[in-house]
């Protein structure tokens, strides 16, 4: 049976050494090895995949909560005499101002992510979010202490920034080492579903107090509670991720390593440059999916096309499940056809989904839930840029590969591109359909751009069986 994913860290794990350049296996034989590593999902694999994708989901919610309210907050935050366009622009700035800071949280975390263990880092990203989004629930407004109330949110979504930062490489690079690499595309895309089932949770909460509130008891006291339910969800996630054990393949560097080598980082810019345009370039491609149906539409269904916030968020909801269920599907399909032909399919169904819900928002269609489920299966590409990416930097330098070009494209891409899509929309409804066309023609691009790196056989080890 493969190394079960709760075995203790001490337990011994047989290796694949290359002696003379020949690979020896301790105790296993080369068919045996084949076997195994196409062998499906067991129990313990789909045990730590739940926990890592429900942990997951928690932290996503702490931070992605504040998008949902964000037509709420630029009405206690900023001055009342401010245009209503300008201090939602504001308030979307701050918003990005915590992707902004992913880059250096990212990079920090992944360092200790790639020497110290997966797991560690993997768990401390979940505390370091609950915090701040706990004192949002609690801070005070504008109209209490004035400009000091924006600047103390500025400096809390800084906080979470950092925190998510470090939560996306070490999740991704965990459930990689975990499952089998034939199946290592269902594995992500079932932890990207979880991820986004975060986005889920926030909009459902939204929506919940949407219709339960009214307009006046959201800005008394409303806009509290779901900051407030942020810290309980942080510390569950805590609690969950203290049942899940360090990843084989990082155990296995860790029996072999006899010397401290380079920083992580050092040796993805100097061994590994070739393969972080094409890593950014997918991290823009999955935020512009993520951004386009989860962060701008539900404030544009509002500002735009006059929806009351509880239909807006309800909507966001059905595109956010369909989003889920596109991510395990992408998953799978990446598994059986390859990565770099889902790649070219699900980049071509980006533009053709947001189109679909965006000329049922135009045309005032009956049925603008079918529209929006439809782009939700269509941004897939979000279940499959993982597999790519996590291909791309070997087992040593995983986690800092990943999280130097993926923090450092998605913050400046997430937090340029809502505010340009919410300034440009006056100028068209098609804003950003044409967007997503643009975005899906990067993707298709990379599809020539992107290489997988050779599997060392030190990630092989995962899989043997004793």
């Amino acid at each position: 049976m493969r190394l079960p994913a709760c075995q203790p860290a001490g337990m011994k794990t047989s290796l694949i050494i290359r002696r003379q350049g020949k690979p020896v296996i301790s105790g296993y034989s080369m068919q045996t090895m084949t076997d195994q590593q196409s062998a499906p999902l067991n129990r313990a694999d789909y045990k730590t995949l739940g926990l890592a994708a429900l942990g997951g989901a928690l932290e996503i919610y702490d931070f992605i909560i504040f998008a949902f309210f964000a037509t709420t907050l630029s009405k206690l935050f900023f001055p009342p005499a401010m245009p209503e366009w300008l201090r939602l622009l504001q308030t979307f700035g701050i918003f990005a101002t915590g992707y902004l800071a992913r880059p250096l949280g990212g990079i920090l975390m992944a360092h200790f992510a790639d020497r110290l263990g997966r797991k560690q880092v993997f768990s401390l990203t979940i505390l370091l979010m609950a915090g701040p989004c706990l004192l949002i629930g609690l801070m005070p407004t504008y109209a209490d202490i004035g400009i000091l109330a924006p600047l103390i949110l500025l400096t809390l979504r800084i906080l979470q920034g950092a925190a998510v930062g470090g939560e996306v490489p070490s999740a991704w690079s965990f459930v990689a080492e975990h499952a089998p690499p034939r199946h290592r595309g269902y594995a992500l895309g079932v932890l990207q579903a979880g991820l986004t089932f975060g986005y889920l949770l926030g909009a459902l909460t939204a929506t919940f107090l949407a219709r339960a509130l009214s307009p006046q008891e959201m800005l008394d006291y409303g806009w509290r509670i779901p900051f407030l339910l942020g810290g309980p969800f942080g510390l569950l996630g805590v609690w969950l991720r203290r049942w899940l054990a360090e990843t084989p393949v990082f155990l296995a560097m860790s029996e072999r390593r006899t010397e401290q080598a380079e920083y992580p980082l050092l040796a993805v810019l100097r061994r590994h440059k070739a393969a972080l345009l094409p890593a950014a370039a997918l991290t823009c491609v999955l935020t512009s999916a993520v951004v386009v149906l989860v962060v701008v539409t539900p404030t544009l269904l509002q500002q735009r096309f006059g929806m009351h916030a509880d239909r807006a968020f309800a909507l966001s909801s059905v595109g956010i499940v369909f989003l889920n269920i596109g991510c395990v599907i992408a998953g799978r399909i990446c598994d059986r056809i390859g990565q770099r032909r889902s790649l070219i399919l699900y980049s071509l169904l980006l533009p053709l989904g947001v189109a679909a819900l965006y000329a049922s928002l135009i045309g005032g269609w009956a049925w603008p839930g079918l529209a929006y489920a439809f782009a939700g299966l269509c941004c897939g590409i979000v279940g499959v840029v993982p597999s790519i990416m996590v291909s791309m930097f070997p087992a040593d330098v995983r986690v800092s590969g990943i999280s130097f070009t993926y923090n450092i494209a998605y913050s400046i891409w997430a937090s340029v591109t809502p505010l340009l899509l919410i300034a440009a929309m006056p100028w068209s409804p098609w804003v950003c359909v044409m967007y997503c066309a643009l975005v899906a023609a990067v993707g298709l691009l990379c599809g020539r751009a992107a290489r997988a790196q050779r599997e060392p056989s030190l990630d092989e080890a995962l899989y043997q069986r004793g």
